[in-house]
């Protein structure tokens, strides 16, 4: 029988497939064959994965180190914030300090501002006729202000007061001292010293009278709002 070939190039791509493919088996025994020795063969396992987690080692590291980077970036920029904040906040502290300083000084000038207003209402609203004063005036050194108030607009200082007048009438001493010892605004009103004498031809009783300013109640202090008119 005859065969005629129509494909002359068939056989050749087949043979040369053939003789191209990889034979795993042969690569495996050869290799095999070159290592015989077990410990080189350890060696180099070991070595890979040395390499191995050497590189797996150095990206977990680098990955923290980055983290850490991050976190260290973040708290420098906190406490740079903060910083300010804090730095606000002592400025804002003096500015109160300060505040509370000032306002300590006015209370301290300001504080018995009301004192003698109250006290001069109340000794000529108790001053009954035929009494003439001469003097009125504070007997103690200035004492310190307190810091409470009195609801008048300041503290109330310690304030003793001398009072002294003439009066044709007896009486009318004894009705001035019991007027002024009601008044809220003043307490402790004695008789310091009460001698006859005469003026412009006439028998007077002349007369000293020691005081102090007292804290009346709230209830005894009447305010009126204050009002300005704008134009």
């Amino acid at each position: 029988m005859i065969e005629i070939n129509l494909l002359p190039n068939a056989r050749k791509r087949s043979r040369a497939t053939s003789s191209a493919t990889f034979d795993f088996g042969a690569f495996a025994g050869s290799v095999s064959a070159r290592f015989k020795d077990p410990w080189l063969g350890v060696a180099v396992v070991g070595m890979v994965v040395g390499l191995s987690a050497a590189g797996a080692m150095w990206f977990f590291q680098g990955r923290t180190a980055a983290a850490l980077v991050e976190r260290e970036n973040i708290a420098v920029q906190d406490s740079s914030r903060f910083a300010a904040v804090v730095k606000q906040m002592h400025a804002a502290e003096a500015q109160r300090d300060s505040i509370n300083r000032q306002i300590a000084v006015i209370r301290a000038i300001d504080g018995d501002r009301f004192v003698w207003p109250h006290v001069l209402d109340e000794v000529s609203r108790a001053l009954p006729t035929y009494t003439w004063l001469s003097s009125v005036a504070q007997s103690n050194p200035t004492a310190a202000i307190p810091a409470d108030s009195v609801g008048d607009g300041g503290g109330s200082p310690q304030v003793n007061l001398r009072v002294i007048g003439i009066t044709v009438d007896v009486q009318a001493l004894t009705i001035f001292m019991t007027q002024l010892e009601a008044s809220p605004f003043l307490e402790g009103v004695t008789l310091a010293v009460s001698e006859v004498a005469m003026a412009e031809g006439k028998q007077v009783t002349e007369f000293t009278l020691d005081m102090a300013y007292s804290k009346p109640d709230k209830s005894e202090i009447r305010t009126v709002p204050l009002s300005v008119a704008v134009r």
